[in-house]
């Protein structure tokens, strides 16, 4: 591909409305311009890496048998009513009607869509298990549309869709799916981790995130730094410890505070550790009134909490709720004196006594509460997001912090779409039953953009060979020279000829200007063509190491294919 007719309209300055690296050089490297707000042009250098990425994608899917097809973006409301997400995906799901005033929505995902068909398609156990897959074009309306492809409101997706007729068949593919995004997450050049996550609105359980390691990431994860196991933080579990205190508990007393506006003043005026301290959260458990119960440096993971407490939802009241409720202030709500409401206890708390926690009255706390003594509980429960330094819930070693991009997460539905849809099969006796579902999704756009954060320097992008939108970049230094510009011809039309993939700068440009422009594009291998170009003598450079050497144009074959090999290993 000759640059000087390449659309690649690169820029000197940073675009001031960038805040990430990937979304500042996406930008820089003429990759992408921005059509609106979260909605971005592809342009031919970004369209190339889109296709490596797919290209993979295939490859890895295809390999364990799944078959791609293309299923519509528009989807009549219909579909999405009938499992209720409709009204579940909020504002989140874009809109629209047709010029007949039927209700439609642009693709955010397909669970709908593909399990109409396959109800329709598929009757009986014979033809399963089936998966298959697309690549395609989605719509979110997301709020705050930021970080370039990071989060975007139209984004190029991988989903796949695996129907069962039994848990172990869904189990074989789930695990089938989770090797091939490792392998594809590998071959693509990314530092990531699965981690186990949330399902969200997307229903199911068994769910692992692949986030791709990196400081603009939005999610926390919670790591071991002794053994595999990681999590979101939303879904790190705690170590439960049952060892009751061997302290002799002490009898219930009080003492004054001043006005305190949180039990975390009150135990800062009362020189009393936070760490022996108990907050009191009120709640609506499935619209249940109930009380948490939390040490007071522990945050309540309120995703986790759902989870562990069966609830279909769960809400945290605010000042106003908890005056008009308890008729007391945020700051002084207690447990103690509670005949009616269930409480439920954090983990940190169970067996424990000694603590300092809100008392009835509004200028005085009460001291030594043993939990077990002084109040009836509930159950003990994970209720709290982990810290740093907490041991490991696997039993080794102890939990870190990362930050990561969602690149890809597997799901095991269940039967959650095809209960709602109607979707069955006839087994082997005749019997009608529910398809068992698995879901499968992978951020094209956003691992482009992951790759960018994780591989580039000062200078720009630095491409991993797999997937970088040309092998080799071709300069002529001085296009006006004679000699540099036929032996760059001669050495392009070799290149095309062995297969190489290349773009050759053969803009009447400045050397300057052309590496830089070399640079800010990243791809892996550089081949200027200059002063030497008399005695046949050439500069490669490898861009990810910054090696330079000079090449006897008639040696540059064989070069080439050894620092290849090199960059592929």
């Amino acid at each position: 591909m000759r640059q000087k007719t390449f659309l690649v309209p690169t820029l000197r300055d940073v675009p001031s409305d960038a805040d990430v690296i990937s979304h500042q050089l996406m930008l820089r490297a003429g990759m992408i311009r921005q059509t609106a707000a979260g909605v971005y042009t592809y342009l031919p250098l970004a369209k190339r890496v889109i296709a490596k990425v797919e290209s993979i994608v295939r490859e890895e899917l295809e390999a364990v048998g799944a078959q791609e097809l293309t299923l519509p973006s528009l989807h009549p409301a219909e579909l999405w009513q009938e499992t209720g997400r409709w009204d579940k995906m909020g504002d989140e799901l874009i809109r629209l009607q047709d010029r007949h005033g039927r209700d439609f929505a642009l693709g955010p995902t397909h669970e709908e869509v593909i399990t109409s068909i396959i109800r329709d398609a598929i009757g009986s156990y014979k033809k399963l298990p089936l998966n298959v897959f697309q690549i395609q074009t989605k719509f979110r309306d997301e709020r705050r549309p930021r970080f370039g492809l990071l989060r975007g409101r139209e984004f190029i997706m991988k989903d796949a869709y695996s129907f069962h007729d039994t848990e172990e068949s869904l189990d074989e593919t789930y695990q089938a799916m989770y090797k091939a995004y490792e392998r594809i997450f590998t071959r693509v050049g990314l530092t990531f981790r699965a981690v186990i996550a949330d399902s969200g609105a997307m229903g199911g359980k068994d769910t692992f995130e692949f986030m791709a390691l990196a400081e603009v990431g939005e999610d926390t994860i919670a790591y071991s730094d002794s053994s595999s196991y990681a999590a979101n933080l939303e879904m790190a579990t705690s170590v439960r410890v049952t060892t009751r205190s061997e302290e002799t508990s002490q009898p219930l007393s009080s003492a004054k505070v001043n006005a305190a506006a949180s039990i975390q003043e009150a135990a800062q005026q009362l020189e009393w550790p936070l760490s022996r301290t108990v907050q009191v959260l009120a709640v609506k458990i499935d619209e249940e009134l109930a009380l948490l119960l939390l040490r007071a440096d522990h945050e309540l993971n309120e995703i986790k909490s759902l989870h562990e407490l069966h609830a279909k939802s769960l809400t945290v009241l605010g000042e106003h709720e908890i005056k008009e409720q308890f008729k007391v202030e945020a700051g002084q709500l207690t447990a103690l004196g509670n005949t009616s409401l269930k409480i439920y206890a954090d983990y940190a708390l169970e067996g424990q006594s000694g603590f300092l926690m809100n008392s009835s009255t509004a200028d005085e706390c009460a001291i030594q509460v043993d939990l077990n003594r002084d109040l009836t509980i509930e159950s003990y429960v994970d209720l709290r997001l982990v810290q740093e330094g907490d041991p490991s819930p696997d039993g080794e070693g102890t939990i870190q912090f990362a930050r990561g991009i969602e690149i890809g997460q597997v799901f095991k539905l269940g039967t959650f779409y095809s209960d709602s849809m109607g979707a069955s099969f006839l087994d082997q006796n005749g019997r009608a039953n529910p398809f068992k579902m698995g879901c499968y999704g992978i951020g094209v756009s956003r691992t482009v953009a992951a790759i960018i954060e994780q591989h580039h320097d000062d200078n720009g992008i630095v491409w991993p060979i797999a997937v970088a939108p040309f092998q080799l970049h071709l300069l002529t230094l001085n296009s006006k020279n004679e000699e540099q510009a036929t032996l760059s011809e001669q050495v392009y039309s070799s290149l095309k000829k062995d297969g190489w993939d290349v773009l050759y700068d053969d803009r009447p440009e400045r050397a300057g200007v052309k590496f830089k422009d070399a640079d800010l594009i990243g791809i892996p291998l550089r081949v200027s063509v200059g002063k030497r170009a008399d005695e046949g003598f050439l500069e490669l450079k490898v861009r990810s190491t910054g090696e330079s050497i000079d090449v006897h144009v008639d040696d540059l074959a064989e070069t080439l294919q050894s620092k290849l090999q090199e960059l592929s290993n």
